[in-house]
Order: C-alpha cells, then sequence, then structure tokens
C-alpha cells in the first residue's frame, strides 16, 4: 500500500515539476537523488531543485533538473536523504545565544553542588575581582535540593565561601532568576534593607537576608554590577566581544540547520549593529527581530527602524517585543489562581497593563506587529484583552498577526480567542517536556490538562502556532524541539498530555511555513517553491516517517542560505 502510494506521489511529481525551458541559464546550485519536501501542496515532493543565485528555480524530477546543470554547478547528490525547507527558529535570543557560548554551561547539572564545583574550578583560573559567569541552572531539573534551600532555591553561603575574591552571576535556565554571590550582592549594594522592585523579588531568609535568588526585574539589580564592570573596556573591546557573540550564534544556528532566527528582544543600539552587518554582507542567517525598548524610546525611535530584507533579504526589523509576566519555573508567571505549591503567589505583572495598551497604540500607527511574552493564564487573557481592543480601535484588512509569545498555560475560554482574533501562538515544542517535570507541582492537575501547552486546542480553533525553541533557554536543535512536539515524551518515558501532541506534518509546518507567515515572509521563505529563497536544510533522516526513537539520531548534513552552503556535516 505504501508503495503504491509512493508510485501516485512520484507520478504527481513528474505531472508537475516546475517547467525548465530550452536555452535556461545553469543553475547555481542543484540537488537531486533525494526526497525533497517542499511545504507546497502543489507539489509537496520532488527528487531534485535548482537554484540561481539566492532563489530556488525549479523542484522536480532527477531528469528533468539535469537540464539545468552547467559546468560551474554545485550538484549535490543527496543519497536519498531529506531536504526541507530552512528551519526557522521562531523565537529566540540571538545575541543571548552567542553569549551563553561564552560562559559556564549549566545545563547539565545534576545538583547545586555540581555547580559550586563549576564556579570554584572557573575561580582559580580568573584574576581575582573578574566577573564569573554562568546560565541554565534550573532547580526542577535536580536530583536533590540543595541543603540549605529556601523554597528549593539555593542560598549563597556554599558558592560565597570558594568564591571570596570573584563577583558571581548566574542566569537561571528560563532567563528569569539570577543568583548572585556576596561579592556581587556586595558590589551591587543590595542587602537586607533593600527593596523589591517593581515587577521583581529578592528572595530573603526568615531573617530578611538576601540568599542569593533574584527574580524577574529583581536581576536588574546585579546585572547593573556587572555592567558597571564593562566600562573599563573600550568601545572597540565591547564591540569585539559583541562581535564574536554573534559569529558564536551564527555558528550555532547553522550547525543546526536554522537559515532565519526570529529574535525576541534587542535594542535600537543592538539593531544598529545588525544593520551594520548586513551592510557589510557579513550576516550568514536571516535575523527578523523584535525592538525591545520603553514606549518612550519607541515614539522617539520607532519610525526610522522599520525594514523588511535589508542587506540582500538578511535583515528585518517590523516587530517590537514586550514582556508582561515571568516564568513558570521560578514562580514569575502571571497566574489566575495562586500556585499550588506556592499559595502566597499568583506570579508576577512585569508590564502594568496601561503600558501595554500604549505599545498597542504604538505599533499599530506605525504598522508594527506586537510579541508578548505571555505564560501565565491571567498574562495571556490580559494580553488577548489588549489586543481585542487595538483591533477593534485600528481595524485593518490584512491580519495584523500579532502574536503571544510561548503562551503556555491558557483558561480553556481563551482558547478560541487565538483562531477568532487571528492572533499567532509563539510556541516552543521543548518547553513543554522540559517543564512538564514541575508544571503539575505549579498548577495542579486540572489546569495543567485543560490548558498547558495545548497545541491541539489552538490548532482547531484555527490558530496558527509557530515553533522555536527560545534559545539559549533550551538547546537551540530543532530535531530536539520537533521530537517534542510530536510526542511530548519526558526524559522518564513518560508522555505529557499526548492528546495535545502536533502531528508531524503539523511540527514541521510550525517551523516552516507558518514560521514564515508569522513574520510575514511566507512570500519569501517557508516552503521550496521556485521564486522563493534557497533557504533549504537537509538531514540524514526523513523525520516525517522515521520511528519516534530515530528522530533524535537524524543529523543536519547541509544547511544552505540563498544558495550557498553555509554549512556541512564532515
Amino acid at each position: 500500500m505504501r508503495a503504491a502510494m509512493f508510485l501516485v506521489s512520484l507520478v504527481g511529481v513528474l505531472c508537475h515539476s516546475s517547467a525548465v525551458h530550452a536555452g535556461e541559464p545553469a543553475a547555481d546550485l542543484v540537488l537531486r537523488g533525494g526526497k525533497i519536501v517542499t511545504m507546497d501542496d502543489r507539489q509537496p515532493v520532488a527528487q531534485a531543485l535548482a537554484a540561481r543565485g539566492q532563489k530556488i528555480v525549479a523542484v522536480g524530477a532527477n531528469d528533468e533538473i539535469a537540464k539545468l546543470v552547467g559546468d560551474k554547478t554545485n550538484v549535490i547528490d543527496l543519497k536519498g536523504q531529506l531536504a526541507i525547507p530552512g528551519f526557522i527558529e521562531s523565537h529566540g535570543h540571538f545575541v543571548g545565544l552567542g553569549r551563553a557560548k561564552m560562559m559556564l554551561d549549566h545545563t547539565k547539572a545534576k545538583s547545586w553542588d555540581d555547580i559550586i564545583a563549576q564556579v570554584a574550578a572557573a575561580a582559580k583560573t580568573t584574576p581575582e575581582g573578574q566577573w564569573i559567569l554562568g546560565r541554565g541552572w534550573h532547580q526542577e531539573h535536580w536530583t536533590k535540593k540543595p541543603d540549605p534551600h529556601l523554597d528549593g532555591y539555593p542560598v549563597h553561603t556554599r558558592l560565597s565561601q570558594v568564591t571570596r575574591k570573584h563577583p558571581v552571576l548566574l542566569t537561571h535556565g528560563s532567563g528569569h532568576a539570577s543568583f548572585a554571590n556576596a561579592e556581587a550582592m556586595r558590589l551591587a549594594g543590595v542587602d537586607a534593607t533593600t527593596k523589591n522592585p517593581p515587577g521583581g523579588e529578592i528572595l530573603k531568609d526568615k531573617e530578611g537576608n538576601p540568599i542569593g535568588v533574584f527574580r524577574e526585574t529583581a536581576q536588574s539589580l546585579i546585572a547593573s554590577a556587572h555592567g558597571r564592570s564593562q566600562m573599563d573596556l573600550s568601545p572597540k573591546q565591547r564591540l569585539d566581544e559583541l562581535h564574536k557573540a554573534i559569529a558564536l550564534a551564527m555558528e550555532e544556528c547553522l550547525a543546526n540547520g536554522i537559515t532565519s532566527f526570529q529574535d525576541a528582544g534587542s535594542s535600537f543600539e543592538m539593531i544598529n549593529v545588525f544593520k551594520a552587518l548586513a551592510s557589510a554582507g557579513k550576516l550568514k542567517v536571516r535575523l527578523w527581530v523584535m525592538v525591545r525598548a520603553s514606549n518612550a524610546a519607541l515614539e522617539r525611535q520607532l519610525g526610522e527602524f522599520f525594514l523588511v530584507g535589508f542587506g540582500d533579504g538578511f535583515l528585518t526589523v517590523r516587530a517590537i517585543k514586550v514582556s508582561i509576566d515571568g516564568a513558570l519555573g521560578p514562580h514569575g508567571a502571571w497566574l489566575l489562581e495562586p500556585y499550588e505549591d506556592l499559595p502566597k503567589s499568583s506570579g508576577l505583572n512585569l508590564a502594568p497593563v496601561p503600558d501595554l495598551r500604549r505599545t498597542a497604540e504604538l505599533a499599530a500607527k506605525h504598522n508594527f506587529q506586537l510579541c508578548v511574552h505571555a505564560i501565565g493564564d491571567k498574562a495571556n487573557r490580559e494580553v488577548l484583552n489588549v489586543f481585542e481592543e487595538a483591533f477593534a480601535k485600528n481595524p485593518s484588512k490584512d491580519a495584523r498577526r500579532w502574536r503571544i509569545e510561548h503562551a503556555q498555560h491558557l483558561h480553556p475560554d481563551d482558547i478560541g480567542r487565538f483562531g477568532k482574533l487571528g492572533v499567532i501562538a509563539s510556541m516552543q515544542g521543548n518547553h513543554c517536556t522540559s517543564d512538564a517535570v514541575y508544571v503539575l507541582r505549579r498548577l495542579g492537575v486540572r489546569r495543567a490538562s485543560e490548558g498547558a501547552y495545548a497545541w491541539q486546542s489552538l490548532l482547531k480553533s484555527g490558530a496558527l502556532i509557530c515553533n522555536g525553541t527560545d534559545a539559549p533557554v533550551e538547546d537551540i536543535n530543532p530535531i530536539k524541539c520537533f521530537y517534542s512536539s510530536v510526542t511530548r515524551k519526558l526524559a522518564n518515558g513518560s508522555t505529557f498530555f499526548p492528546e495535545q501532541k502536533m502531528t508531524r506534518a503539523q511540527a514541521l509546518r510550525s517551523y516552516t511555513l507558518d514560521a514564515a507567515y508569522a513574520a510575514f515572509e511566507e512570500k519569501q521563505k517557508g516552503t521550496l517553491t521556485p521564486g522563493k529563497l534557497a533557504d533549504i536544510t537537509v538531514l540524514s533522516r526523513d523525520i516525517l516517517t522515521v520511528p519516534d526513537e530515530e528522530i533524535l539520531r537524524t543529523e543536519v548534513w547541509y544547511t544552505i542560505v540563498g544558495g550557498r552552503v553555509m554549512y556541512e556535516r564532515k
């Protein structure tokens, strides 16, 4: 039966392949001898593809595309491997991804003891007075609770003992909390008398002393102290360090098959750096950037920064990023009801709703998309309310394609509003399987079953989901995220509400065509269609058909951006 269906599909490919005309110039790049899944319903599968310059010129059968091979054509024999539209990372932090490669990696730590050992080792080779930075710790992923601890969070005492002459700043895996040692708190001027800033919390023990954990906006107290230490660097040194982070981010993207990266929040200053790199032809990955700035700054500068396809198609700036709440892991997600495991708290509201309304007005005025980080059900409801009000005041013939970033925990009454309003759910498949170990503790079974990572419920409502990893919060590898999306399987073998998992076709679409649509880029990318950009990822296995357990063994063999091979597995 499967063989018969393949023959029908192949006949369809041969009958509907894009025409190659006599005398047509040779292609610069030809892929042949594989399975090419185009994500274009008019021609879903092909054997070969040709590109000239940055664009695809033909897709079809091997013998048809062979007519476009010339003396200088780069011909790649796929040897039966799978070629798909280049993965689009729909929500990540581009510079943060690179910077994470320049600090201690705590993502594999099994306990607070492991992290202390990492930092102590770094202190032996770090000059006195220099900051030690790390990222990726998560107390819910440890095999045992720290001793001592407060609500599962470590206390700084033991870490401070091994780092008396070094300030230490360790960012939580979610990015929504940080840990500081005694020296870092001293430099920041934080002590028992320091008050919580709006939208943040300094965790303190029974005596009122800070334990070293800073949630949400309170992180800025320590970050500012670290920032002051960087003032000794020359402007050139700071720019060189930034360029290094960007280069590392590009390498990481290309090695993982990512051809486009939707950056979830950069300053105007950072965008100017991207712009300079794009002008010089030094961006290797296409960036679509959300502006992150105060309303006052947006009012002054937003109109000057609308960019579409700048730098030969490598830089677009057409969205605004706002965070209305925090993350579930550090109890920062804003909930309608208190946390099951922290009844005194319903989370944190980071951006006042009136401020968000003003941001929505600015977005509508300047034709920018509005992308709002909302994780808790209360946060999502408030954002949907603001969006609905804005759409009523500023009707548009075209979909505004405003987005809720994460949309992780929804009240059942709000799920249908996404499809009704045309609001895009920008979600991360691997957040589901990473967070599932503590979601039930935070929300309880009822709330988790009704609205936690409710992918199928959203899709059935008519909503569009675009996928990503929130890197460096999670591993940027799209294959791992695809696996999480289609299995919802945890490391212990259990499955988190499997009725909500995506089909493989839905998951691939969320990483390609729907991701492009979420950025107003579906006419340029997201499918392997003649006339579109030749952004292509070649995989060692067919992730649409192999057994679940083989998906994670899939490797990226080629990453092609604009018809140029930017990564080849050696």
